[in-house]
């Protein structure tokens, strides 16, 4: 058995040392309270792994989506400016 690098002996004499320090009473709490904030932690990487993954999806899929043909795309501007200026134009006479 080997948990981040520390063997069986290793994990016996923290336990030891751990029961020594706290005692028996605090040591079964500690204990607890470790579990719940090391699930809590994987459950928050997992919802950023989600996360992660919606998003990379949402771009895949902006990414496959089709756009305007360059013809279209010019003319489209060409539109724009020519309304724009016209725009000002009118803006222009009537001051």
């Amino acid at each position: 058995m080997n948990v981040f690098g520390i063997g069986l002996p290793e994990m016996a004499l923290i336990l030891v040392i751990a029961l020594l320090v706290f005692g028996p009473k605090k040591l079964p709490e500690i204990g607890r309270s470790l579990g719940k904030a090391i699930r809590g932690f994987q459950e928050a990487s997992r919802d950023f792994e989600n996360e992660f993954k919606r998003e990379a999806q949402q771009l895949e899929e902006a990414v496959k989506t089709p756009t305007l043909p360059d013809s279209q795309e010019v003319a489209t501007t060409e539109a724009t400016t020519t309304e724009s200026n016209n725009h000002n134009a009118t803006s222009v006479q009537g001051s």
